[in-house]
């Protein structure tokens, strides 16, 4: 009996403890799918509000009213009354009243864009198009100058080509014809000096230098090709010399087959009626092009396919050095291409070399094929300022009128300008620097100081604000204009100069700019607006409407004061900067 109670209690046992075991297993179970459950609704959460790239972007509170009913059965076009002047179609979802953004682009000079970003369609809306560079660290008078280095001056539309004579832009921004504008060519110079520091080592490959690299040439009958020694010119080393007929079909051709090295360094010596030619290949669409270097004084020329550019006629029975970017060259001289939208369809990687040929009487040394040049370039600007600097002035002047705006006189052509004289400075004071010590390049940028002291009415670039503040004109108006973006320019070139000469020969550059600073930290204000900057001061000048500077130009503001704030840490700089900046994101001055 005792054993039968036990063995009853045993068997009781083993069932509580079997259903303990199983209530605990339900309630792992229930646990186990709780968590999964949380865990799916926390991702599911946090998908939804998945912003772009690493963070999240908050959701706008939308407000459609207390019905229980979906908003989206409320929808209901309606019209918006504008300040009681217009009505436009308008959307109303609950309580909820949505614009168009064609409307809103307009009235607020705002920018959108429909994009498809991991496979899912979203609209991306921006307050301005300007973009802040921040400074990697102290601005450096040797270094790179700004944010230089992004610049591809030669492909702006209003850079007609850039002259084979002279290795430098040809502007239109004013004359259509083309002249020749000394800011621009000192922009075209220091961004390939930046490059230079900030791009990988070029690749070179030398075609034919007539003793060590020579390549197969085919020579038709009746021409002639030979590689002697030109003892006229300095290193008398071996040149390669040509003779043809004045017919295409008597050309010394070079065949080749050659991407992506698409610029061209050659020493040139032609006789009257030759010409170096290379012809490139749409790789895409096999269609050739042909790019001709003559004698002749002439910027570019077109004729269908063809392109010519000329490398001057006073090189007649002299050597020349010429460094061309195929690429740039071609650009500029297809009509097809005219239009901005097309010139960037075609790129660089499209084009290759497939003939070199030389035609007349002449000879040819050093030619080499690179994937940049970019020295070479920024020595063609400096050797340009130097050759073209006013002895007298110590000025590179503007060559076409220029008229500011309405209620300003006209600058009549030969006008100086604090920016050019700045720029030009700046990049002179590098290439002092980089040359090791070339005197004549300190010289020219020491004789670029003498329009800073000259008052704008006498032909010079300086002003005074009130009577009190002396200030660096980049357009010397009547009545002055106080153009921002310009003098900081001309205060760089001042600061690069004091920083590179010689201590006893800095002294005036060093003053110029002390007294320009005084009087920017004085007037940095009178250019904010609040929400964004001014142009120029002409709503003091002149009494008018404030000239309200486009945002590429207020991005410009911005990333010169947060260079200059490398320079001088008054916290009114960086502080203006910030703020300006902020105004780039919609961000406001706080009302009363």
């Amino acid at each position: 009996m005792t054993a039968l109670k036990n063995g009853v209690g045993a068997s009781a046992n083993d069932q509580k403890a079997r259903f303990f075991l199983v209530i605990m297993r339900l309630n792992l179970k229930f646990l186990l799918i709780s968590l999964c459950v949380t865990v799916a609704l926390i991702t599911f959460a946090l998908w939804a509000n998945c912003g772009v790239g690493h963070g999240f972007v908050p959701k706008w509170p939308q407000h459609h009213g207390d019905s229980a009913d979906s908003p989206f059965e409320q929808t209901e076009e309606i019209d918006c009354i504008i300040n009681q002047e217009y009505a436009i179609g308008c959307r109303k979802e609950g309580e909820e009243v949505y614009l168009p953004f064609s409307f809103l682009q307009k009235y607020f000079d705002v920018y959108g864009s429909l994009n498809v970003v991991d496979g899912s369609r979203r609209f991306d809306w921006t307050h301005s198009y300007g973009k802040v560079n921040y400074p990697k660290g102290a601005y450096d008078p040797r270094g790179i100058f700004m944010y230089f280095e992004n610049y591809n001056v030669e492909m702006r539309d209003r850079v007609k080509c850039i002259s084979a004579i002279d290795g430098v832009p040809i502007s239109t921004q004013w004359e259509s014809q083309g002249y020749f504008y000394a800011t621009q060519i000192a922009q075209f110079g220091l961004s390939h000096y930046s490059k230079n520091l900030t791009e990988p080592e070029p690749r070179r490959k030398t075609v034919e230098d007539g003793e060590r690299e020579t390549a197969t040439w085919i020579v038709p009958k009746g021409s002639s090709m030979n590689r002697t020694i030109d003892r006229a010119r300095a290193g008398a080393g071996a040149v390669l010399s040509f003779s043809t007929g004045k017919s295409f079909d008597t050309a010394v051709v070079l065949p080749m087959d050659h991407v992506l090295d698409l610029v061209l360094s050659v020493d040139v010596l032609l006789k009257p009626n030759s010409t170096l030619c290379v012809t490139l290949q749409n790789r895409e669409t096999q269609k050739l092009y042909h790019v001709y270097y003559i004698l002749a004084d002439l910027l570019i020329g077109v004729q269908d396919e063809n392109i010519y550019y000329g490398i001057g006629l006073n090189c007649t029975g002299g050597w020349k050095h010429l460094t061309r970017d195929l690429f740039v060259d071609l650009q500029k001289g297809l009509p097809q291409y005219a239009s901005t939208d097309k010139r960037r369809k075609m790129r660089r990687t499209e084009l290759k070399v497939v003939e070199i040929s030389l035609l007349g009487n002449g000879s040819i040394d050093n030619l080499t094929l690179s994937t940049s040049e970019h020295i070479s370039h920024f020595y063609d600007a400096a050797e340009w300022l130097i050759r073209h600097q006013d002895p007298s002035t110590g000025g590179w002047p503007i060559p076409v009128r220029r008229k500011l705006g309405s209620g300003f006189g006209e600058l009549a052509r030969g006008w100086y300008s604090a920016m050019a004289q700045g720029h030009a400075i700046s990049l002179l004071a590098r290439a002092y620097y980089h040359s090791k010590g070339d005197k004549r390049y300190l010289r020219a940028a020491l004789d670029g100081l003498k329009l800073f002291r000259i008052p704008s009415y006498q032909g010079g670039v300086l002003a005074t604000f009130l009577g009190k503040y002396a200030w660096y004109e980049e357009y010397p108006t009547t009545p002055h204009s106080f153009v921002l973006n310009g003098f900081i320019y001309s205060l760089l070139g001042l600061y690069d100069l004091n920083s590179t000469a010689p201590a006893n020969q800095s002294n005036e550059a060093a003053v110029l700019f002390e007294q320009g600073m005084a009087s920017l930290k004085k007037m940095l204000l009178l250019y904010d607006t609040g929400s964004g900057t001014s142009y120029d001061l002409r709503h003091f000048t002149l009494g008018i409407a404030p000239n309200l500077a486009r945002w590429d130009y207020h991005a410009t503001h911005v990333n010169q004061l947060l260079l200059l704030a490398t320079i001088d840490p008054d916290p009114l700089i960086s502080q203006t900067a910030e703020r300006w900046k902020n105004y780039m994101v919609g961000k406001r001055a706080p009302h009363n």
